[in-house]
């Protein structure tokens, strides 16, 4: 029995000695994983959301050495009553609006700060957006009906063969992706571990296989399409995206910090929702776009693109929310009117005939509930009609 003993001690103490040096070698890729695992949970979601850097790997999408551009101060606008139980009930941490170029409102919840860098999630899809037209403009991309395994041949034979670059704008590639945040073992979690634990975008969307419906039949959001145009950027001008922001939107917009991207383990910017700006900065953005493309006398993206990419071209449902190319346009809404959307409340709502830019972020846990989007709308256009 004394010989047993000794002997099950020996197999206990090799197990621990094996997962030491296992922890020890995986050390990173743990950390980050156990990051992910929490990352949305109610103590530390507001943290998490302001430093996802100390939660994935990183690069930063250099300002350059130019001066940071100037955004008037406007008159002090008081807001909607309604504003303030917003704030309280989203869990926004930062809004930004601006009138006619000037702010007009600007402030900050929940312990965070101006110079925070704060995650954009989806409202990333809507610079990547505004980069692929100019390299569109540039003469990288012959046309949207290119199916995109002629820039990206390593996609032939994956869900994606067949499929224009047209249907990946939209969001209409027909390709199988469950989007389900609140189920673990969604296509969309399965991708966000593929991140925490160094693995490669590029190969994940290469072994997507399934298809739902043909290529452009059917609107249906899907995350992994946005990768897709990032990696027909990359295959058409040999560059990477973090590079392209950089010197195309980036340095021309005079950012106050250089933003950083989530990457995957090759350094691979995660275009679909790895971006990390200052709110101040996700206004400028809205200002140029709103602008249609020009700021600081400079035209930065086509003015032919953002009237393209902003309407509701997909073939999304009656009475529902309309899409374009990676742009949301809300129902009932009138020319020039449209927005960036990422969850957890992330925003950038722009008001073209109003003169009008709402940069806001939130740790919003119930973002899914129903009715809570649209009430976000409602706040944006009653702030944008009150000014």
């Amino acid at each position: 029995m004394r010989t047993f003993g000794k002997w099950l001690g020996r197999i206990l103490l090799m197990m621990v000695l094996a997962a030491a040096v296992i922890y020890v070698w995986k050390r990173e890729e743990i950390t980050r994983l156990l990051a992910v695992n929490s990352l949305f949970s109610e103590e530390k979601i507001v943290a998490n959301f302001s430093h996802m850097n100390g939660a994935f790997l990183t690069r930063d999408v250099d300002r350059g050495t130019g001066p940071v551009s100037e955004i008037p101060k406007g008159p002090d606008a008081t807001l909607p009553a309604s504003t303030g139980s917003w704030i309280k009930d989203r869990a926004v941490t930062a809004l930004v609006v601006l009138k006619d170029g000037q702010m007009v409102h600007e402030s900050y919840y929940l312990g965070t700060n101006p110079e925070d860098r704060r995650i954009s999630w989806s409202v990333a899809k809507s610079y990547l957006s505004a980069l692929f037209g100019i390299v569109m403009a540039e003469g990288h991309i012959g046309s949207l009906d290119d199916q995109v395994t002629k820039y990206v041949p390593a996609l032939t034979g994956s869900a994606y063969d067949g499929a224009t670059i047209r249907n990946v704008l939209q969001m209409s590639s027909g390709v199988t992706f469950n989007e389900d945040y609140l189920d673990y073992d969604s296509d969309i979690n399965k991708m966000g571990r593929v991140v925490a634990l160094g693995g490669t975008m590029d190969d994940f969307a290469q072994g997507l296989s399934e298809t739902f419906v043909a290529p452009g039949a059917q609107w249906q959001y899907v995350s992994i399409d946005t990768h897709v145009l990032g990696m027909v950027i990359r295959g058409a001008t040999g560059r990477d995206i973090v590079s392209l922001l950089s010197e195309k939107i980036i340095q021309p917009l005079g950012y106050e910090e250089s933003p950083y991207y989530i990457t995957d383990g090759q350094g691979v910017a995660f275009v679909l929702g790895g971006l990390n700006i200052r709110t101040r900065d996700y206004a400028r953005f809205g200002q140029m776009i709103a602008q249609n493309g020009m700021y600081g006398g400079q035209q930065i993206v086509p003015a032919a693109w953002i009237a393209e990419s902003t309407v509701a071209s997909a073939n999304t449902a009656d009475g529902e929310i309309g899409y374009g190319y990676q742009w949301w346009v809300p129902v009932g809404a009138t020319e020039g009117e449209f927005l960036g959307r990422g969850i957890y409340g992330q925003y950038i709502y722009i008001n073209q005939p109003l003169g009008v830019v709402i940069a806001s972020n939130a740790a919003d846990r119930k973002f899914r509930q129903e009715g809570v989007s649209a009430k976000n709308i409602e706040i944006f256009r009653e702030i944008a009609n009150s000014l």
